[in-house]
């Protein structure tokens, strides 16, 4: 039985097949340096080279977004 969204998400994370080939970095920042980290990640790996993609996020009780950019490990 999940009691707390971080549970749910803990168990979801468990589940996610660690070789499907997607490299992934978690970042907790206040709403304006996620939305510039998010835009930084994202011209560094464009989407057509390495799929780059903001995988999922949640705003916390304090405001802060937390969220998970994936991206391919490297570009053919």
């Amino acid at each position: 039985m999940v009691f707390r969204p971080r549970d749910l998400a803990s168990r979801m994370a468990g589940r996610r097949k660690p070789d499907d080939g997607y490299l992934r970095e978690t970042f907790t920042l206040p709403r304006d340096k996620a939305r510039a980290r998010a835009r930084d990640f994202l011209n560094r790996y464009p989407k057509a080279a390495y799929m780059s993609s903001v995988e999922s996020w949640r705003e916390l009780p304090s405001g802060d977004i937390e969220f998970t950019m994936r991206r391919l490990a490297s570009a053919d």
